[in-house]
């Protein structure tokens, strides 16, 4: 496995973890509870991660070839909750038995 794509790995189970973080705790407690701090947090947290996410899958699209299909469905399963997570047991994973 590429350098980007350790990289990339890294990221998108962070950004997984931070959108559940976001969905599971930040928007009951702001619907629910009426706290709504941990939303603008995890939100904040979740935005910033998400743009490095998108960076880092470009760095990957162009450095480790990765087709365009393949590119646009790492971007298309970041919107998915677990999505990421998917993607990569499935497509990055695979990386380590070539």
């Amino acid at each position: 496995m590429d350098k980007a794509e350790k990289q990339f790995k890294m990221i998108a189970i962070i950004e997984g973890w931070s959108f559940m973080l976001l969905l599971l705790i930040g928007m009951p407690l702001k619907y629910y509870a009426g706290i709504p701090l941990p939303v603008k947090l995890l939100g904040w947290m979740h935005g910033v991660l998400f743009v490095a996410y998108a960076v880092l899958l470009l760095n990957v699209w162009l450095k480790c070839g990765w087709s365009f299909m393949k590119a646009l469905l790492a971007l298309a399963v970041s919107f998915i909750p677990l999505g990421t997570f998917w993607f990569e047991r499935k497509y990055l994973d695979e990386a380590k038995y070539i």
